[in-house]
C-alpha cells in the first residue's frame, strides 16, 4: 500500500502467510455484518452519488468473495467490482490468487480505471495507497482518503486529501 514493492508481490507474501481456506472467508463473511466494516460515511456517499445518477465502481486489491457482499448492501452493482480472486484447491484449502485480474498487480488499478474512461467523460478515483493514486491519470482526478490510515506518499501526490467522507458528502452538497 506504501509503494515499496509490487502489489503483486506484496499480495503473493500476505496470502502466502495467511493461506485463507474456503471454510475460513466462509465463516469471516457470516460474522461480520457490511454495515459493521464499512467506512463511515461511506454509505451516505454512495447514496448521493446514486441519487445523482452517478455510476459507482468498486475497483479494489481486495478480493471479490469480501467485497461482493459490500458492494450488494451499497447497491453497487456486480459487474462494477473489479478485485481479485482467491483461489481454492477441491478440498477448500488456500490454492494461490487469479494472477490475471489486472488488480493483482502493479498497474492494474490504471488498467481498470482506463476500461472504465472509455464509457464516461470524467471519472474521480477515491483511494488510500499507491495504487489506488497510480489510476490517475486515467482517472481525471484523484482525491486521497486518510480516514483509516493515513500514508504520506498519497497524502502528497494526492491534489485533495480528505481525512473523512463526511469532507466529500459536505462539498458534493455545495
Amino acid at each position: 500500500m506504501g509503494g515499496s514493492v509490487t502489489f503483486q508481490e506484496a499480495l503473493r507474501a500476505r496470502l502466502g502467510l495467511i493461506k485463507p481456506s474456503r471454510e475460513q472467508v466462509e465463516a469471516i463473511k457470516k460474522e461480520k455484518n457490511p454495515k459493521d466494516i464499512l467506512t463511515p460515511g461511506i454509505e451516505q456517499l454512495v447514496g448521493l452519488l446514486h441519487s445523482r445518477g452517478t455510476i459507482v465502481y468498486l475497483v479494489s486489491g481486495g478480493f471479490h468473495c469480501m467485497i461482493d457482499p459490500l458492494a450488494d448492501y451499497l447497491n453497487i452493482p456486480r459487474e462494477n467490482v473489479f478485485a481479485n480472486r482467491i483461489l481454492f484447491n477441491d478440498k477448500g484449502d488456500y490454492a494461490g490468487f487469479d494472477e490475471e485480474q489486472p488488480t493483482s498487480r502493479t498497474g492494474g488499478k490504471p488498467k481498470v480505471v482506463g476500461q472504465i474512461k472509455e464509457k464516461y467523460k470524467i471519472v474521480v478515483m477515491i483511494g488510500d495507497g499507491a495504487t489506488d493514486m497510480e489510476a490517475c491519470p486515467p482517472a481525471d482526478t484523484f482525491i486521497g482518503f486518510g480516514g483509516n490510515v493515513v500514508r504520506e506518499k498519497v497524502k502528497a501526490g494526492a491534489p485533495w486529501f480528505i481525512y473523512s467522507i463526511t469532507d466529500l458528502i459536505t462539498e458534493l452538497q455545495l
